[in-house]
C-alpha cells in the first residue's frame, strides 16, 4: 500500500467572504466548484502550487476551527506579498518557533488556521 498527500477539508459559512480570504488575500486559485442544486452549499477546491485544500459550506461535513500547516518555500516574500494587499481582516507576521521552524499563522473568516511554515535550513 502506498498512501498519497491529505486533501485537507476546511469548513466555511459564506462563498464570498472564503473567496475574498483564500483567492484574492491568500492567492489561491479556484480549481472547480460543486452544488447538488441551486440554492445548495457549495464544495469546492483550491490551490496553490502543490497545496490542495477543500472548502465545504456542508453541515457535517467538517468543525470549524480547524488548524493545517503548509510547508512553504519562500515565506519571508510570501509574508510581504499579504502585507502589501493590506487585507483588514488579517496582518500576519513570521514567528520562530521553539523547534526552529518559522511560521506565520493565518485565521480565515470561519475559525480556521493556516500555519504556512519553513523549516530551518541545514
Amino acid at each position: 500500500m502506498k498512501l498519497g498527500l491529505p486533501t485537507p477539508l476546511l469548513r466555511i459559512f459564506d462563498e464570498t467572504k472564503a473567496k475574498e480570504h483564500y483567492i484574492e488575500f491568500l492567492g489561491f486559485h479556484l480549481d472547480w466548484e460543486h452544488r447538488f442544486a441551486d440554492g445548495f452549499p457549495l464544495y469546492m477546491q483550491i490551490s496553490h502550487d502543490d497545496c490542495i485544500i477543500h472548502l465545504s459550506e456542508h453541515h457535517g461535513d467538517a468543525c470549524p476551527g480547524a488548524t493545517i500547516r503548509i510547508e512553504t518555500g519562500g515565506l519571508d516574500d510570501y509574508c510581504h506579498a499579504l502585507a502589501e494587499k493590506n487585507y483588514k481582516f488579517a496582518k500576519p507576521d513570521i514567528e520562530a518557533t521553539p523547534w526552529g521552524e518559522r511560521q506565520m499563522q493565518v485565521g480565515d473568516p470561519f475559525g480556521n488556521r493556516l500555519t504556512f511554515y519553513e523549516s530551518p535550513k541545514d
